[in-house]
């Protein structure tokens, strides 16, 4: 006589929290502002916000954009300031930075509002895996605010989890 098979995990309350659903849709960019520096790392004003000027703003529209120096130059606030002026209209985000700092900014506004009110005392299982790049901080922010609310939160996938915290009764 053969027994039924059971699937114990789609019966439990686990709740799977997976951070590519939240993945904001859209291009990414960086701009280099090493190209408008004389020989790539001294900034002069007056060549600095030509360069500024004379741009194309308009292909960053709707685009998150990473502003950065590629060189060893020391770049003033005010000139990212600046650049980020003239982006504001067009770009959806302006972060200096790399990618994964602009990834990390775009996550932790979206973690900051999200209502985690579903994982009351529930066991939450933070998905691992991902095929987008969902840099490491966002899995922090996720533990972190999930925690406070949920039962227990583990790591990984349900068959293979890793237990990372169990509220104390």
């Amino acid at each position: 006589m053969e027994k039924e098979i059971i699937n114990r995990v789609a019966q439990s309350q686990l709740v799977t929290f997976d951070l590519e659903d939240y993945y904001p849709k859209g291009e990414r960019k960086v701009l280099d502002v090493s190209e408008w520096l004389y020989e790539g790392i001294i900034l002069r004003e007056k060549e600095f916000r030509a360069y500024v000027d004379a741009h194309n703003w308009s292909n960053y529209q709707d685009a998150y954009v990473a502003l950065h120096c590629s060189s060893d130059a020391i770049i003033p606030g005010w000139a990212f300031m600046l650049v980020a002026s003239r982006l504001a209209p067009y770009a959806k985000k302006v972060v200096v930075g790399n990618l994964v700092d602009l990834e990390t900014s775009l996550y932790q506004t979206i973690l900051e509002n999200l209502d985690v009110s579903v994982f009351r005392d529930k066991p939450v299982i933070i998905k691992g895996c991902s095929h987008k790049p969902v840099p490491e901080n966002a899995y922090i922010m996720a533990m972190v605010k999930i925690q406070e609310v949920a039962k227990s939160v583990m790591y990984g996938e349900a068959c293979s989890s890793v237990p990372l915290f169990k509220k104390k009764k």
